[in-house]
């Protein structure tokens, strides 16, 4: 399997996206801010969605890293998340 590559973009309607270079599907994640969010960052908003994908992408990282994937405990575990993503 090769490894995948992603960008942050700008969509046509203002949101910032997280996609696969090599795939013009849905993106992984969006991000929407509000005009007066947007009002506040005074044109940092950029920065911002990338801050909020990488925290993100360190969660997924911090989540994965703690779960033990031995095939006898995979269904002991609780689909409920004990976590709140913000």
């Amino acid at each position: 399997m090769s490894p995948s590559f992603f960008e942050i973009v700008q969509l046509s309607n203002g949101d910032y996206a997280l996609r696969r270079i090599d795939d013009d599907g849905a993106p992984l994640v969006k991000i929407s801010f509000s005009q007066e969010a947007r009002e506040m960052m005074e044109d940092r908003d950029m920065n911002v969605a990338k801050a909020m994908i990488a925290a993100g992408i360190e969660a997924v990282g911090d989540i994965t890293h703690d779960i033990d994937w031995e095939e006898e405990e995979v269904e002991a575990v609780d689909p409920q998340p004990s976590y709140t993503l913000h």
